[in-house]
């Protein structure tokens, strides 16, 4: 296994991961050097710059492909640029020769080096500084620094659990003869090392970091509760429970329910009104998050061609009929576009503004004919300014990516304007929705409470909705009720990485994700417009795709590996 050969007794260092302020993110400066084991463990900043080096493996722009977010990976966009390594996801020639998202060798590289940081960081010995001012301060922070290694490491494993299902785990610094030889280690024990890592670690992590560095994005006490909640999710959801087994359902429930109550009672985490997190790092229903420094590359990749000032020649990511139908009316009543045009129950719909009162959700994370973005008015009709060909920057289903876009951003060369981008990793919503997920499914009934588990599923779901300013859900039957929660899975986190992996984990990928389509819209003699459903792209999906095949030179370098996943 050629990936753990990178880092001998030298370690490489992401040097000085700085902190600004007072009270700063994780900033990551790409400047690198070598330097020696020995040295690394003598003194403290660079102990701390080791450490800080494990946190670059944090994924950002939620593990794009190709530029493209993974929801273009999905029925709920399309990327415009033809030759993304994202459409291999979607047209069938993704396979264990013609890889695509791979990051295995990155992966097991933070996992390497945690490793190593593991195994040394009893070695540090601070008594040179014993007179220093900030000496103090240091063995505050040095005990917590093993455990934020071992929750990064947890980390690392789940998410390529989740990418292969059966993966090694090495818990060492292999030799080459050892990395060649390991064994796969099955999923279900991944994620009960997974669990137990993050058990261990809670006690020994603060929830915040305010008052002992004064930094954020760090691993903290809530983000192991949350990891473990959402490996167990993984665990108890279809892929990995073909039999549905309830017991798994439970335990997620229960990890939830751990986080939730500490919330509800202690302040921890709580909503924050729809999507504040995509802005504010410090936001209350963040958990974990990564950021990065000033840059306008994912605008110039989204924005309306005629706001790049050339910047860009080609559309970036283009939101699905398929996604807009996901959101209801304000009423919480669906609306679908099909052949014949909108329908919907809401009395309230008006077929000629489908766009008007819908959840307020939509308006955050898309961008419609007839909006303002910026300073411009949306022209996204048959001839409109946005309609033409994508190749051209034009918009390939009739809509734009509104979510995450920063729209202070300007590419006029004489006020070019550039901002950060707060990646969320985890926020609270995604915990009540997983709680309500394993409620419903382990006890079928949305309104169940116990002493146990005290708040219901029905609870649950309905913060989620009222946060956003929509109703509450009120059927009883749990089919009806799962529906609902999905859908509610669908918008509450489009386009931040949740789809691609629900699918999977739902095994639901053959029913949706064959055809995606978009809107024509013609503007008619009276003034009026109408509204077409159409077709724009017939996709390839096999069964097979809920997992990442394993690279074949990888197979041959450690035959241990075998058997491939299935179908590849």
């Amino acid at each position: 296994m050629k990936y753990m050969n990178n880092i001998n007794r030298s370690f490489l260092i992401i040097a000085a991961l700085f902190f600004m302020g007072s009270c700063s993110t994780l900033e990551f400066d790409e400047t690198s050097g070598l330097v020696q084991k020995e040295d690394v463990y003598k003194y403290f900043d660079r102990t701390t710059s080791m450490l800080n080096y494990l946190y670059t493996f944090i994924p950002q722009d939620f593990s794009s492909v190709g530029g493209a977010p993974k929801a273009c990976a999905t029925d709920d966009a399309e990327f415009g640029q033809k030759f993304s390594g994202v459409q291999f996801l979607t047209n069938g020639s993704w396979s264990a020769l013609n890889l695509v998202d791979y990051p295995w060798d990155k992966y097991y590289k933070g996992i390497r080096a945690a490793n190593g940081f593991i195994k040394e960081i009893d070695n540090v010995d601070l008594t040179r500084y014993q007179y220093d001012n900030g000496y103090g301060l240091m063995m505050k922070k040095l005990p917590t620094y093993v455990y934020q290694a071992r929750l990064l490491r947890a980390y690392y494993f789940f998410e390529l659990a989740r990418r292969y299902g059966d993966i090694p785990m090495p818990l060492d610094v292999l030799t080459i003869e050892e990395a060649n030889s390991i064994t796969k280690t099955k999923f279900s024990d991944v994620i009960d090392f997974v669990v137990k890592e993050c058990d261990e670690v809670v006690p020994n992590l603060p929830l915040s970091y305010k008052e002992l560095s004064k930094e954020y994005g760090r691993m903290n006490k809530g983000f192991a509760m949350a990891l473990k909640t959402k490996a167990l999710l993984f665990r108890a959801s279809a892929l990995h429970n073909s039999s549905n087994d309830k017991k798994y359902w439970e335990r997620c429930a229960e990890a939830a329910h751990a986080l939730i109550d500490s919330s509800e009672t202690k302040g921890w985490y709580g909503l924050a009104g729809v999507l504040t997190a995509m802005n504010k790092y410090d936001a209350k229903d963040v958990i974990m998050f990564r950021q990065n420094g000033p840059n306008s590359t994912f605008e110039k990749i989204n924005f309306p061609v005629r706001l790049t000032d050339g910047k860009s020649s080609t559309t970036g990511v283009c939101p699905s009929q398929n996604l807009v139908d996901a959101f209801e009316t304000v009423n919480g009543e669906q609306v679908i576009l099909t052949d014949q045009g909108w329908e919907s129950k809401d009395p309230t719909f008006d077929k000629e503004r489908p766009y008007e009162n819908r959840d307020p959700r939509f308006y955050k994370t898309i961008v419609t004919n007839g909006m303002k973005f910026k300073d411009i008015t949306i022209e996204a009709y048959e001839g409109g300014r946005e309609r033409v060909a994508v190749s051209e920057g034009g918009t390939a289903t009739g809509y734009f990516l509104r979510k995450y876009i920063d729209e202070t951003t300007s590419f006029d060369p004489n006020k070019l304007v550039k901002k950060r981008h707060t990646w969320i990793i985890y926020r609270y919503a995604e915990v009540l929705l997983s709680y309500a997920e394993s409620m419903i499914e382990a006890f079928d009934d949305p309104d169940y409470t116990d002493t146990k588990y005290t708040r219901s599923a029905r609870w649950a779901i309905n913060q989620v909705r009222q946060n956003a300013g929509m109703p509450t859900i009120e059927t009883s039957n749990k089919s009806e009720f799962i529906k609902k929660l999905r859908n509610e899975w669908r918008v509450e986190f489009a386009f931040e990485g949740h789809r691609f992996w629900d699918i999977r984990r739902w095994k639901i990928g053959a029913e949706t994700q064959t055809r995606l389509y978009g809107v024509s819209i013609t503007n008619k003699d009276d003034g009026s417009q109408q509204y077409q459903r159409q077709l724009y792209e017939t996709r390839y999906w096999d069964n097979k795709m809920n997992l990442y095949p394993i690279k074949q030179s990888e197979l041959f370098a450690n035959p241990n590996l075998q058997p491939q996943n299935q179908g590849w």
